[in-house]
């Protein structure tokens, strides 16, 4: 295993942890903009619409998915830096 894989594991999972943090928080306050109100619907609630529930599921995997590839492509980044090469 090259020394760039190697160093890119522990960056890897702490960059993982913050982007899962980053991603609740940007959905939790695009929902608010587009939702206009605190808490998405859960699939299960009775008392919201398909187009709600669809909707706040669609923006929330989008959010994860974009932040996701930036806090993994920053950490490539990073390791490329510090070791030289490109993880991978």
């Amino acid at each position: 295993m090259k020394a760039s894989k190697i160093a890119y594991k522990p960056v890897g999972l702490l960059v993982g942890a913050l982007g899962g943090v980053l991603a609740g928080a940007a959905f939790k306050q695009a929902w608010k903009i587009i939702g206009r109100e605190d808490d998405a619907p859960d699939a299960t609630d009775e008392d919201r619409t398909w187009r709600e529930v669809l909707t706040a599921a669609a923006l929330q995997g989008a959010v994860f998915a974009v932040v996701k590839a930036a806090v993994d492509r920053g950490g490539a980044v990073a390791t490329r830096r510090v070791t030289g090469t490109w993880p991978g």
